[in-house]
């Protein structure tokens, strides 16, 4: 069965293939004699890989080889999402950002203004985001970055190691900072919408009075919020100074920092009993597990880096990225306990105290070299890295009284007893030392690449009885990548690639001894990807087409073999289809499409990684009526989002349902103002994002945003 699924994705990405090519004959028969000239690519096109991209169509990237190279001659899949269409979305949070992308749930356990977690190709992705190239780095997953601070953000999928080091191998995301220009501009505005939002934000920017070698920015948002469950606050306060000095045509520096301070809840999970297998009653989106008396969140997050570069001479080229960041979080809630109800009538509550103190250095060194051999071009990358992770986090959970559903009192007396306490103090460093090397010959294109990664980490944890264990583990590992691709020259660039990665875990149980457990360093999960697919960059107009077909695997993972007894014994092997079109025409009409395909499974098990869908599918198309007709100034936008249904837990005794959403945006704008509606899930659809051990998540449901705004 799974042969022949693998069979049915191969043939649908040649018949993709197959329409491309179509596509292209077909274009050169309606010119009757005229012949398509040849696409030529050069550098990347003229496009700033980290800068502003009018339209949706992104033609270069950043991220996949740090060298800024075009996405057609890069042999691995890469979306950009652009900030023309951030803005037509008015996307607030990274997931809804990725909602319309290929490969990638943005918001697969809903809505949560604590942090992002979208999953990638199957894996999960809290701990695969990265800001400016640069990985955001916490425990329990990456916090929820201001989405109006970003230019573009870009998805890596497949695995990543060899460029930034230890991660799973489903894929990375890269959100691209703002950044100062010497061309002077200005926006500012307010927006009201669901939940009692109301906010304004500013971002301008321009040269520096009376200098042509400085340029600044600054960028800036504040908001008073709620969130769909009730009680439940999302305010944030966020401000971003840039400033670049480019004293020659060769050289620059960039100054990127920003703070950022919100007050994030988490939404409540709710008893499957009554939500998912609910008969008699069902709790609605809105209902509140917590305790206003109790429940309070606060967290700071501080940026400052830089990005250095120097051009020597036509050859050798060298950049050094930095960036510091501290983040400060003290946060206490009640929620919905593993043994979810105390009786038919009550949901049984935990408390949970938790104080992050975390701070994170990371430095990117390259050296590019641009040269030829005979007649082989090369752009050859030297790469070092360093990363350090300061963590010290202490975690309190402790009882606390049920929560009567028919008649919640959120404002009881009551006393915490502690039932567990893990005080962690650790830190983490990686060392890792790369060179690639990107070939082209004549139409051919080729990227080679070698990694060594060198990862440390040293770690104390004190538990509730007071008792410290000692966790300390060294590990390295070498991975690579390889790719080759021809691209023609209508535009079509068929590729093949084969990447691999590694990611550290923690210490895994052995058994106990004498009643205490006893731990073992664990060996790194291991990936490797092998990718086959066509990319297509039409001449007549704005656009990008890509089909992709993979074979996906992550090796050493920790299975509980018995009570109290682990092994690194399991695998997990995903296989899939993804296609996606993204064209920004002449005429005003935007569009973005997208379909995911994963064949996914433990293996030696059957069962599906949860919260895997095996079908995903999206559409958004936006049309602006264009100058000289009546309705000028208008756009109209609508979406489509799909989502199959998955399984909530490992073992796949819990299954949700598939769910189709619509979206829709209305804008107007004229002489520098801008007036926009949005909705999200217009029908209001009413679904569950996750069920899982600590109870079920609704998705969002239907919200309103209206924009006001001035730009110069």
């Amino acid at each position: 069965m799974i042969l022949s699924k693998t069979h049915m994705v191969l043939a649908a990405s040649v018949a993709f293939a197959g329409c491309l090519s179509a596509d292209a004959a077909l274009a050169q028969d309606a010119a009757g004699a005229t012949t398509l000239a040849p696409i030529v690519v050069t550098g990347n096109a003229g496009e700033n890989p980290k800068g502003a991209v009018k339209g949706y169509v992104a033609k270069s990237s950043s991220t996949a080889s740090k060298t800024g190279t075009p996405l057609i001659e890069t042999q691995q899949s890469v979306s950009v999402i652009t900030r023309d269409q951030i803005e037509a979305q008015n996307a607030q949070t990274l997931g809804e950002v990725l909602n319309y992308s290929p490969g990638v749930v943005g918001q697969p356990y809903g809505s949560d203004p604590r942090f992002d977690s979208p999953s990638i190709r199957g894996f999960d992705g809290r701990q695969s985001q990265f800001l400016n190239g640069l990985r955001l780095m916490r425990t329990f997953g990456a916090s929820s970055f201001e989405v109006y601070g970003l230019e573009r953000v870009e998805v890596l999928r497949g695995p990543a190691s060899v460029m930034y080091g230890q991660g799973n191998p489903g894929g990375m995301i890269n959100m691209i900072s703002k950044r100062p220009t010497f061309d002077s501009f200005g926006e500012v505005g307010v927006q009201v919408g669901s939940h009692e939002y109301y906010g304004t934000f500013f971002d301008v920017g321009g040269p520096v009075a009376g200098s042509d070698t400085f340029a600044y920015r600054l960028t800036g948002m504040g908001r008073k919020a709620g969130e769909q469950t009730d009680f439940l606050d999302n305010d944030r306060y966020f401000i971003a100074p840039a400033l670049t000095w480019k004293p020659d045509e060769d050289t620059s520096l960039t100054i990127l920092t920003s703070l950022q301070h919100d007050n994030p809840s988490t939404p409540s999970g709710l008893p499957a009993a009554l939500t998912l297998n609910a008969t008699n009653y069902k709790l609605p989106r809105d209902f509140y597990v917590g305790d206003k008396g109790f429940d309070r969140s606060s967290r700071t997050l501080a940026n400052i880096g830089y990005e250095f570069e120097h051009r020597f001479d036509e050859t050798w080229t060298f950049r050094q990225n930095f960036r510091y960041s501290h983040f400060d979080w003290e946060y206490q809630a009640l929620s919905l306990s593993r043994t979810n109800m105390l009786d038919p009538q009550t949901i049984n509550r935990t408390s949970l105290m938790q104080d992050e103190m975390l701070n994170t250095f990371n430095m990117d060194n390259q050296l590019q070299a641009e040269f030829a051999t005979g007649g082989l071009e090369h752009t050859v990358l030297f790469g070092l890295d360093t990363r350090y992770f300061d963590n010290n986090t202490l975690s309190v959970f402790g009882t606390a009284p049920g929560l009567n559903i028919f008649n919640p009192d959120y404002n009881q007396s009551f006393v915490i007893t502690p039932t567990s306490r893990t005080d962690v103090h650790s830190d983490m460093t990686q060392i890792g030392l790369y060179v690639q090397d990107e070939i082209a010959y004549e139409n051919w294109h080729a990227t080679f690449g070698l990694r060594q990664d060198w990862a440390r980490t040293d770690s104390r944890s004190t538990n509730l009885a007071g008792v410290t264990t000692a966790y300390d583990q060294r590990d390295s590992k070498l991975t690579g990548r390889a790719g080759l691709s021809y691209l023609f020259d209508n535009g079509i660039s068929p590729y093949i690639s084969y990447a691999t990665s590694f990611e550290p875990i923690g210490p895994i149980n052995r058994g106990t001894s004498g009643g205490v457990v006893v731990t073992a360093p664990g060996e790194p999960t291991t990936g490797e990807q092998v990718e086959l697919g066509v990319k297509y960059q039409p001449e007549g107009f704005d656009g990008f087409f890509t089909a992709a077909v993979y074979d996906l695997k992550q090796q050493n993972l920790v299975r509980t073999v018995s009570p109290g007894v682990q092994e690194q014994i399991g695998e997990v092997h995903v296989r899939g289809l993804e296609l996606e079109a993204v064209a920004s025409l002449a005429e005003g009409l935007d569009l973005r499409a997208a379909y995911t395909y994963m064949d996914s499974e433990v293996s030696d098990t059957e069962l599906r990684p949860e919260t895997v869908p095996e079908n995903a599918a999206s559409l958004w198309l936006n049309y602006t009526f264009q100058p000289d007709t009546a309705l000028e100034g208008l756009g109209i936008g609508v979406g489509m989002r799909y989502v199959g249904s998955r399984y909530g837990n490992a073992a796949n005794t819990i299954k949700m349902g598939a769910n189709i959403l619509f979206d829709a945006a209305l804008t107007y704008q004229k002489n520098g103002y801008k007036a926009s509606l949005n909705i999200q899930n217009i029908a209001d659809e009413e679904y569950l994002s996750s069920c899982g051990t600590f109870g079920c998540y609704y998705g969002e449901g239907r919200s309103v945003m209206g924009k006001l705004s001035f730009t110069w």
